[in-house]
Formats: structure tokens, sequence, C-alpha cells
């Protein structure tokens, strides 16, 4: 899309949903059981709609490149800029690791033997293995350009309306089952319940199926109508809610309670495929086409993420002899996807010391979910303080509307922070010690790490204009 082509509502609208859209987490919202129906509210309340209403103006004050370290840094100073361009980055070597998990689950059932789904020996294998075929790869052709839009349809897209269509067919057969999750059904189970540890310990993770949302305000400066960007958002979450809360009851009714894989999206349709008589072949294909689309999305991610830490490693943020401001012939730094892949590659290590391959995908969601919302916290301070820094900026969108006060901005922040807040305190006192332990350390570590480089960064990091080129 040109710069100066405009978006219409509706393309604004399923742009929207493509980011968000996935099935990595309908296993995890399917543990929840009823309770996925509040989380999921409370997802939307406190961390969806006023990021998304925060980011939308900034947007639009901020329309060229730069995003979300843009805003960050103009309205709390270059360090934190910093911050935010680095965990950026950071966030994906357990996010891309939670992502390769399911991986191995697929690729077993692609072959006929499910046993693998739940062997971390051989979900370890093949986040590593995989990931640095596509490394490779990456660094040799323009992958991302090659497999982004396939790997969506196979990946997300075609998984979704499959798991949507069985579900539904195996719900009119079997009805609402007391074996499954889900239970028999009362009013008071759609309350929320604080003092439920077994399903408090996936708000987190359901938080997560809207990290990313914010993405979207970039196309704000592109809208035909920008002010109704909000009403767009709205309209895309209800989407959303759609897709995952039905296909999150679907397979909580069918899946055993106490036997859920979180790493497996294909464990429903094999359920659902016995229960309906339909072939096994079809749970093959089923576990093949996913394996190949998380595969392509695995790829078209790889360089994306990289670019951001060139851009800071340009501007002489971290020491030049790591030589992340170098890049080839499609704008990729080497090193910078090789430094990734190692980091990946330790965090996979997980796997192999943990057996247990539910808790580690949960572990890992968890810590992603919680280091990038480090970074949601740090928008919306930069947001209330950039209303008071520069009050007479231009907003094509305005949170409130033109000529509005302060109210709305500090309303939104304040639900955004207290949600964020909230989501990771109960989650890490609800998770096992061990889990908690991780969850905390990575956290810490990988927000640590940029405010360490950032106090001791020296002026003969900057690279000369002859090595830029």
């Amino acid at each position: 899309m040109s710069a100066q082509t405009k978006m219409s509502f509706w393309t604004f609208v399923g742009v929207t949903m493509a980011l968000c859209a996935n099935v990595r987490s309908i296993p995890s919202l399917a543990a929840a059981g009823w309770q996925l129906v509040p989380y999921l509210l409370f997802a939307i309340v406190f961390v969806a709609m006023p990021m998304t209403a925060m980011c939308g103006e900034l947007s639009s004050m901020y329309p060229g490149e730069g995003g979300l370290q843009l805003w960050v840094q103009e309205g709390l100073g270059k360090k934190w800029g910093f911050v935010t361009a680095w965990i950026v980055w950071a966030q994906m070597f357990p996010g891309m690791v939670m992502v390769a998990s399911t991986l191995g689950p697929n690729f077993g059932n692609a072959i006929g033997d499910p046993v693998l789904a739940n062997n971390h020996w051989f979900v370890f294998g093949c986040i590593v293995v995989i990931y640095w075929i596509i490394t490779a790869l990456n660094l040799k052709f323009d992958m991302a350009k090659f497999g982004g839009s396939i790997g969506v349809w196979l990946g997300v897209y075609i998984p979704c309306l499959m798991l949507l269509v069985l579900g539904s067919l195996t719900c009119m057969k079997i009805g609402i089952t007391n074996t499954g999750y889900l239970g028999t059904f009362s009013w008071s189970a759609l309350v929320p319940d604080l003092s439920n540890v077994e399903t408090l310990k996936y708000l987190t993770a359901i938080v997560f199926i809207f990290v990313g949302i914010e993405m979207s305000s970039v196309y704000v400066p592109r809208m035909e109508e920008p002010a109704k960007y909000v009403k767009g958002v709205f309209i895309s979450v209800l989407g959303l809610i759609a897709i995952n809360l039905l296909n999150g009851l679907l397979v909580a009714n069918i899946v055993p309670k106490g036997t859920i894989e979180l790493a497996n999206i294909t464990q429903p349709i094999a359920i659902e495929c016995q229960i309906l008589g339909i072939p096994s072949i079809f749970v093959n294909v089923f576990g093949f086409m996913v394996f190949f689309g998380v595969m392509l999305q695995l790829s078209a991610w790889v360089t994306g993420p990289s670019k951001t830490i060139t851009a800071i490693a340009k501007q002489g943020m971290v020491p030049k002899w790591l030589g992340f401001h170098k890049v080839n012939k499609f704008g990729v730094s080497r090193n910078v996807v090789l430094t990734q892949s190692i980091m990946i590659t330790l965090f996979s290590l997980l796997f192999a010391f943990i057996d247990d391959v539910n808790g580690v995908f949960l572990v890992l969601t968890n810590s992603t979910t919680i280091v990038y919302c480090f970074v949601y916290i740090l928008i919306a301070i930069a947001f209330v303080k950039l209303r008071y820094m520069r009050p007479d900026a231009e907003r094509a969108y305005k949170l409130g509307g033109p000529g509005k006060g302060n109210v709305q901005a500090w309303i939104a922040a304040i639900l955004e922070v207290a949600g964020i807040i909230f989501a990771a305190g109960t989650t890490l006192l609800t998770s096992s010690f061990r889990d908690t332990c991780i969850v905390s350390l990575c956290s810490i570590v990988l927000i640590l790490i940029p405010l360490f480089i950032y106090a001791n960064k020296k002026p003969e990091w900057i690279p000369d204009s002859s090595e830029l080129q």
C-alpha cells in the first residue's frame, strides 16, 4: 500500500484481526474452562482497548517510522526508547521458542505418531533443527516475502475454521460433556473466581492473545476516517472474541479434564475425528498443514524484529564490535539474526531439561507476555506525559475527542497499568515455585540488559559512515 492510498474502514478491521489471530492460544483458553469468559473480558477491558486507544493517538501524532520506540523516546527520553526497542526484539527469544514448540507435536501427528507430542526431547530437537534451517534460508533468500501470507493461511485461518466446524459438529452430536474442562454449565461459572488457582495461572496466557493488537495503530494516518479508529478496533476485538471464545469453549468441551496438551492444537482435532467417525488421515493432513504453516510464519518473523535492533545499532546504542549495524543485500544483519538464533536455542533448552511440555509452554508464554507488557507500561506513561508536553500537537485521532481534557487519557493509562500488574501478579502467585522463578528470572534479565548497555554506552560505538554502506 503506497503512502497515498487510503485504507477503508473494513480493510482496517480485517488487518487488525489478522495481527492477533492464531490457534496457539486456544488450548490455554480451553484449560480455563468457563472462566475463559471473564478472563477474555478482563484482557479486553484492561489491556486491548486501552492500549489500542493510546497507540492510535500516538500513531496519529508520529505517522512516520519508529512506532513504539519513537513514542516512548519522545515521552520518556532516549534511554527508555532504547529499552523499548531492545525488548521488542528480545521478547521474541522466549516467544519464538513458544511458537516453535508447536512444531514437534504437529509433526508427530502429521506422521501418525501422536506420542511424540509430549516427548520433550523431540520437541526440543524440532525447535533447534528447524529454526536453524530457517535462519540459514533467511540469510540467503528473502523468505519473509515468500512465506508470510501462505503461513498465515496454513497456520491460522484454515485451522481456526476447521476447529470451529468440527467442534460445532461434535458438540451437536454429544452435547456438553461432564468429563471435559467445561463440565456442567452454571451462571456462577461465569463469575471470576480469584481463588481458582487452576485457571488463574492461564490469565497471562489469555492476555497474550491481544498482545500486538496495538500495531494496527500504524494505519491510523492511512485511514479514510481516522476518527473511526477505536470503532474499528472494537469490531476487530469482537471478531477475535468470537473466534477464540467459540473455539476455546468447543475444545474445552471435548478434551478430557487433566489431559490437555497446550502445545498441541492437533489434539482436539484427533478427538473430534474419532467422535465423528472421520478417517484418521484427516488428522495427519491437519498436523502437516499446521506444521508447515507455523514453519513459514517463523520464517517470516526471523528478520522483522531484527531490523529494530539494527536501526539502534546504527545510532551507536550497542557495542560496534557486535556488528549489528552491518546488513546484507536484503537489509538484514547477519550478526543480529545469528545472535537471536543462539538465544532461541538457549531458551529451547528448557524443553531439554524439563520433561513437562505443558509447563514449559506456559512458562514461555508468560515470560513473553510479561516482558512485552513492560513496554505497554512505558507507553502508558509516555502517552500521559505527551498530553502535557505537547498539548497542541496535531492529532488525526485523539482519545476522548478533539478539544477534550486529559481525563480519558489518565483512565486508559491507569486501566492498562493496573491490568498488566494484576495479570502478571496473579499468574506468578498461582504458578508453581519453579515456573515462577523461571518467568521472573527471564523477565528481569531481559529488562535489565538494555539498561546496563545504555548506562555503559560509548561514543566510539557509533559506526563510521563508510561502515553503513
